[in-house]
């Protein structure tokens, strides 16, 4: 049972007189003001620095102390908490340390937060703790690795913070020679108020112990995490979302969603294939000029009924990044006949459709490919010589009026370049081609795309912002199963093992196979494990970048689609219905990011406040500023619902014009808020002790 009771006048009268506060300053409204915003004190350890990032992530404002700098705060009183126009102030809503308790014994630090806790009621998160008797259960019935166990969330937690989760929690196990997690699993203890979230069966036995679960006790409630993680883990991205929920109340600024976009490049066009026995791709210009013959991979009109019918399966829509000079050629060299062309033309409503320029044509310095890598081509001065405003300006505006002349969908302000052309790309062009800009200001882009692995932040180009998008391992110049593993050993193996050396060369960057794959079996078994586990973790972090593949892995083995089952026949098996794939289109997800990025200023700025009494929230945000915010179902802004509904709660963006945002909570979380019952003095309980003889583990990625 919450020991959680509405302040009363006397209440905030020992609180006055616990914290020193001036008296007379309770006014006749003693419900106390609770700021949005979390305390986090850190070890340096990952658990607490996950919790951070999740935080950071979402928009969510936090203060962090750091308990190892010689000059951090004292946590006291006057940190914690004071008066503002005489109401008395909680400065933060939730406390997480990195256990139940990390100071030393009879620490006054500790003492202050557990009156902070037990006079504003405020929930505290034991980040990874011990299992034992002060955090409310008995010592281990089981200490060590997790690695490969599946938990799961209990009834209790199905009910409470984690209900957006279909049940199962599985642990990674990425290497056999590597721990990757390590845990105490125990039973509530003896006459203990605990409650057990997230459990897994104890090894030998037929009983299960606790993972996550909450401790009430002397009119505190803590969270007790008995596992160690860091923030990329599967496991920490499966619960972080419960976790804020629970030591917010689901009240707090801030808002995570789980994205997943894929972009297809090249539509209508086709795609040079890997040479095995060149190891390039002959017309394209990773090969030497007229080495090998060029064999193109094309889409047939089966593969679109494949990818309908798959979209459909799945509540999915793909984004189809087309190239209309790709059918134009087609029709000259087949008398005037192209099957695929009709059917993409005829299904074009079934998907999302974006500007990816007529020919494909490399739209930054004209390319010098007598050399291998290419280079940039030079003037008589040596300066670059770089493709034209016009040439940029024709290449988007006759590709949109053909996909207007065949009744494409378009966002007319959206643009793909070919390979992100015209942007940057290092070692050989290390400047955007000056003529992009001027020739997006001509042809009205706002949104243009770049490669998140060499342009991973957002920003202007003229007057376009960019919207990074992940490149998956699976290659543009492979059509069939064999012949990207072949290409996958190329790059990453050792020259030893006969492979091109690229993974030895940039090991920042690379790592090397201890041998290379099996072309019959390598993609099944190794890359798509690999490339799914990678997206699903995009997808588990609250990141709407999209990601890119080509028409190509649509076509004849149709390699795309066994990654993209594995992340979205993946993810349902972990998430209830209330909580699906978020699925933007292109400038959609880049409203997104831009609207992030300027909420994160705001915040570092310290030009945001929110605080909540009793059942209000006010949020006051700089004009133009959206605020983001996550609140119970019911709460409501002027009258109406506020956000969206998602995972159980409700989220979004609400513009600000610079005055005040008052939202009204629903009556059920409103009766949550007050102080809670003060206990009578005590001891803080001992620093945290880990017996004799076992090791302290840091978790791997």
């Amino acid at each position: 049972m919450k020991r959680i009771l509405c302040t009363t006048a006397l209440t905030v009268g020992a609180l006055i007189a616990a914290l020193g506060l001036p008296a007379g300053a309770a006014q006749a409204d003693s419900t106390p003001r609770i700021d949005l915003r979390v305390l986090v004190v850190s070890d340096g350890g990952p658990s607490t620095d996950a919790i951070a990032a999740e935080l950071d992530t979402a928009g969510t404002p936090y203060t962090e102390i750091d308990l190892t700098a010689a000059d951090r705060p004292v946590i006291d009183a006057e940190l914690l908490a004071d008066t503002v126009d005489g109401r008395p102030r909680a400065k933060y809503q939730a406390v997480v340390l990195p256990s139940d308790n990390p100071f030393a014994a009879n620490s006054t630090e500790m003492a202050a937060l557990v009156a902070y806790e037990q006079t504003y009621g405020i929930p505290q998160v034991d980040a990874y703790t011990y299992a034992r008797p002060e955090a409310g259960l008995q010592y281990p019935d089981y200490s060590g690795s997790l690695d490969g166990v599946r938990a799961e969330v209990t009834d209790a937690g199905r009910a409470g913070p984690f209900g957006y989760l279909d049940g199962s929690v599985p642990f990674e196990d990425n290497s056999p020679s590597v721990g990757e997690s390590y845990a105490y699993l125990a039973q509530p203890a003896a006459g203990a108020d605990f409650t057990a979230y997230v459990d897994a069966a104890v090894p030998g036995t037929s009983q299960r112990g606790s993972l996550v679960g909450e401790y009430r006790h002397d009119g505190r409630r803590e969270l007790v995490v008995t596992f160690v993680y860091n923030q990329y883990q599967q496991q920490f991205r499966l619960l972080a979302r419960g976790i804020v929920e629970w030591m917010t109340g689901g009240v707090h600024l801030g808002a995570s969603r789980n994205y997943f976009a894929v972009h297809v490049d090249d539509v209508f066009a086709a795609d040079d294939r890997w040479n095995s026995e060149l190891n390039c791709t002959p017309g394209d210009v990773d090969c030497p000029d007229g080495a090998g013959t060029p064999d193109p991979i094309r889409m047939v009109p089966d593969d679109v009924d494949h990818a309908v019918d798959w979209q459909e399966d799945h509540d999915f829509t793909l984004d189809m990044a087309y190239n209309g000079a790709g059918s134009v050629d087609h029709r000259e060299d087949h008398n005037g006949v192209d099957h695929l062309t009709d059917k993409l033309v005829a299904d074009r409503s079934r998907f999302r459709w974006i500007n990816h320029t007529y020919t494909h044509a490399f739209l930054g310095c004209e390319q010098d490919t007598t050399v291998v890598p290419w280079r940039c081509a030079t003037e008589t001065d040596g300066s670059v010589r770089w493709v034209g405003r016009t040439a940029v300006v024709d290449e988007i505006a006759t590709n949109r009026a053909w996909g207007e002349s065949v009744g494409l969908p378009l966002e007319n302000d959206e643009l793909v370049t070919g390979e992100h052309s015209g942007l940057k790309v290092l070692p050989q062009q290390p400047d955007d081609n000056p003529n992009l800009a001027p020739a997006l200001t001509d042809t009205g882009i706002a949104w243009l795309a770049s490669d998140n692995s060499r342009d991973p932040r957002q920003r202007q180009v003229g007057p376009a912002t960019t919207v990074p998008r992940y490149p998956m391992n699976v290659f543009y110049n492979a059509g069939r199963a064999a012949e990207q593993v072949d290409e996958y050993n190329w790059i990453y193996t050792s020259r030893a093992q006969g492979g091109s050396g690229i993974c030895e060369d940039y090991p920042e960057t690379s790592t090397c196979l201890a041998e290379p794959l099996d072309t019959a079996t390598g993609y099944a078994e190794y890359i798509v494990p690999l490339e799914t586990a990678t997206a699903l973790g995009h997808v588990l972090s609250n990141d709407p970048k999209p990601h890119f593949i080509h028409q190509s892995n649509l076509a004849e083995d149709r390699i795309a689609y066994p990654v993209l089952n594995g992340v979205l026949d993946g993810y349902d098996a972990l998430f209830a219905a209330n909580t699906p794939v978020v699925n933007l289109r292109m400038k959609a997800i880049g409203t997104e990011l831009q609207r992030r990025a300027a909420w994160q200023g705001a915040l570092r700025d310290g030009r945001v406040t929110a605080y909540r009494v009793g059942g209000t929230v006010t949020v006051e945000a700089p004009d133009g500023v959206a605020v983001t915010a996550t609140m119970p179902t019911g709460t409501t802004l002027a009258g109406t619902a506020f956000g969206e509904a998602y995972a159980g709660e409700r989220s979004g963006w609400t513009p600000s014009n610079g005055a005040p945002l008052t939202l009204a909570l629903p009556s059920s979380a409103a009766q949550a808020t007050g102080t809670a019952e003060p206990a009578p003095a005590t001891d803080p309980a001992p620093a945290t002790r880990v017996p004799e003889g076992t090791r302290e583990y840091t978790a791997a990625h």
